[in-house]
């Protein structure tokens, strides 16, 4: 491989792993999670949900699961038996892939009725994903899990980050003095 196919891969790495450190992990309802006593609008409102960012639904697996409702007439309404994807291992993952208003409730019978639901709006652009903090909602609705997590997967991709540029950089100048 020659030098500008290394520096090539390189920069294509480089630029994969930076889009996920922009992307953040937000655990829906904070350090609740998803059970009926979360007030999920404060907790939604206190967030900036991004393109590439997920959503993390923790809950007890067989007392809750997770449906995407298809708009929102179903969302205010309730309709679960209109959901477009059904979720029940109590650790589910949501990607937002693109910008717009998603809907979610829970699955189970009543709960809905009884404010299991999140109403979701994701944006695009270039500013970082906020995850609530401690101080900027209530006790009810902060969410320090997903503020660490986002924290800690964002370490973890600079860290790697760095590793395959200083590897690939190092291969490339081993493979120049040897040819």
């Amino acid at each position: 491989m020659g030098p500008r196919n290394t520096y090539f891969l390189v920069f294509i790495l480089v630029a994969l792993i930076a889009n996920g450190v922009r992307a953040a992990q937000h655990v829906v309802g904070g350090s609740q999670g998803w059970e009926e006593s979360t007030d999920f609008d404060s907790w939604a409102s206190a967030q900036t949900f991004k393109v590439g960012d997920q959503l993390v639904f923790k809950y007890s697996s067989g007392l809750h699961s997770m449906v995407e409702l298809p708009n929102e007439n179903a969302y205010k309404n309730c309709d679960i038996g209109t959901a477009l994807d059904s979720k029940n291992s109590g650790n589910d993952v949501v990607k937002l892939t693109k910008p717009g208003t998603r809907y979610f409730a829970c699955g189970t019978l009543g709960h809905c009725g009884q404010g299991m639901k999140v109403k979701i709006t994701t944006v695009a652009g270039n500013a970082p994903s906020t995850p609530a903090s401690p101080s900027s909602s209530s006790s009810s609705s902060s969410s320090p899990k997903s503020t660490s997590t986002s924290a800690a997967l964002n370490s973890r991709y600079s860290i790697a980050a760095i590793f395959v540029l200083v590897a690939s950089l190092v291969s490339s100048t081993l493979l120049l003095s040897l040819s």
